[in-house]
């Protein structure tokens, strides 16, 4: 199996340090590797609020340096040296170490308070037992793009589904965040109903086929989850500034998670990733607005 290019861009530039620009799969990986880079500041953030006080807490801060550097060597070998094997071997390792991080992950933080009493104040309060599946899903991706063959419709299914259970777990993570403060704001059911909104949405063309038009009304709930991210940064930089604490790092650690938000925007990237794969293989004309924007264009049936 090799990377493809997908056909998304019918003047794609010739130049093969361009070419990158338009290979979904290769894509995929940079992705997932700036999203494990992006986990170690997360990390530093969450496990700060105790001071790292349990050694294993440092685990996925060092994963998460080590791992992108790796994937960038998987994608050098694979793209520049021609060596199909060691990308292949390399992103199962990854991928296969990134899921079993996040399962440990989601135990040790189940061990701390939620199963003092199983009751809602012991889950609002627990550490949040589902952002360690962030490192679980990641590995999933680095995976399936080894193991389904690029340029399918299964391909592009999987995308979009690991697309949907991220903002299924941002439903879920915003529910018991805001849980802690009795939704003292209004506003705070927002992106609890914008989450559960994209994960329905992007559920479809995953159990069934799809018109192309139906493209268009995922790229609008995509842009809703961009504007509910990009405010909820905001409002999450402003409470942190009436938070206790000295400094400006101790007041984000005391306050609302200022990354907790831009998941929704990054979701969205993998999202279209997916989507625009998917959008091959769609029947139809191409006279939709998604078609429009991403220059999809349908190949010719193979004889």
């Amino acid at each position: 199996m090799s990377f493809h290019s997908v056909s998304i861009a019918p003047n794609a530039p010739r130049s093969p340090r361009l070419a990158w620009l338009f290979d979904l799969p290769l894509l995929l990986e940079i992705y997932v590797a700036i999203n494990l880079a992006g986990l170690a500041g997360s990390v530093i953030l969450t496990h700060s609020a105790n001071h790292f006080s349990n050694p294993a807490e440092y685990i996925p801060l060092y994963f998460s340096a080590d791992a992108p550097l790796l994937l960038l060597v998987a994608i050098l070998a694979k793209q520049r040296w021609q060596s199909q094997d060691a990308w292949r071997d390399i992103g199962y390792l990854i991928g296969g170490l990134a899921v079993l991080v996040g399962l440990a992950g989601v135990v040790y933080h189940l061990h701390s308070t939620f199963f003092a009493g199983l009751t809602l104040h012991s889950v609002a309060y627990a550490a949040p037992f589902v952002s360690p599946l962030a490192y679980s899903s990641l590995g999933l991706l680095i995976i399936l793009n080894r193991v389904i063959a690029v340029r399918s419709i299964q391909w592009a299914r999987w995308v979009v589904l690991m697309a949907a259970g991220g903002f299924f777990g941002n439903f879920v993570l915003t529910l018991i965040d805001h849980a802690r403060n009795g939704f003292l704001v209004k506003a705070e059911w927002i992106p609890i109903l914008s989450g559960a909104l994209a994960a329905c949405v992007l559920l479809v063309p995953v159990v069934r086929i799809v018109s192309r038009r139906y493209l268009d009304l995922c790229l609008a709930v995509l842009g809703l989850q961009v504007l509910v991210g990009l405010i909820g940064f905001g409002l999450h930089m402003h409470m942190n500034s009436f938070a206790p604490g000295q400094s400006f790092f101790e007041r984000t650690v005391n306050g609302a998670p200022p990354m907790a938000p831009l998941l929704f925007p990054d979701l969205v990237i993998l999202a279209l990733i997916g989507l625009c794969e998917l959008a091959v293989h769609l029947p139809g004309d191409t006279t939709s607005l998604f078609d429009r924007l991403f220059h999809v264009s349908i190949p010719q049936a193979e004889a």
